[in-house]
């Protein structure tokens, strides 16, 4: 391959560098677009690295990504020192904002330090045909990083139920991850 000397700091990019924009790029377009657009390269990215690498090794890729993103997203458009219910609340109004979904916490478990939460109308997922299985890997990374961010504990987050599976939202487990 040939030397580009345009690009001499071959250096390892991060997430931010890649969602620097400016918005004049797009002047016609704007921001959004469609959902069916997000989900084509949703799906067609797990299809090939399922192809790829196979199902368990496909969920565990879109589980990191969720990760970093959710670290992401709890840096840089949340407040992680307001207290537990401002915090879910501001969570709670920039998923709708964003049209991520629309979060609601059915418990909380504060001795276990546990969060049952709902995401209902989700872009990975709702009014997808009935799947018999869970889909949202990418969810389950993107909330645990936001709670991990949050609390400054690792956590994970779990789907249990799913539109794909024959609900109508899609629940989590939110929990400390175990053994740290």
């Amino acid at each position: 391959m040939a030397e580009n000397i345009f690009f001499e700091d071959e250096q390892k990019r991060e997430l931010s560098e890649y969602l620097k924009f400016d918005l004049a790029s797009r002047e016609n377009l704007g921001e959004t677009l469609p959902l069916m657009v997000y989900r084509l390269f949703e799906y067609s990215m797990r299809e090939e690295l399922i192809e790829e690498f196979g199902k368990e090794r496909q969920i565990e890729v879109f589980r990191k990504a969720g990760y970093r993103a959710g670290i992401f997203f709890a840096d840089h458009m949340l407040d992680i020192s307001l207290n537990k219910n401002e915090f879910l609340a501001m969570l709670q109004k920039k998923m709708v904002e964003l049209c991520i979904g629309v979060l609601r916490i059915e418990s909380i478990d504060e001795e276990k330090e546990t969060i049952i939460l709902t995401v209902a109308e989700d872009a990975d997922c709702s009014g997808l045909p009935l799947l018999g299985e869970t889909v949202c890997n990418y969810d389950e990374g993107f909330i645990a990083g936001i709670f991990s961010r949050y609390t400054g504990k690792e956590y994970t987050a779990v789907e249990i139920d799913c539109w794909a599976s024959g609900d109508r939202v899609c629940r989590f487990q939110v929990a400390p991850r175990e053994g740290r």
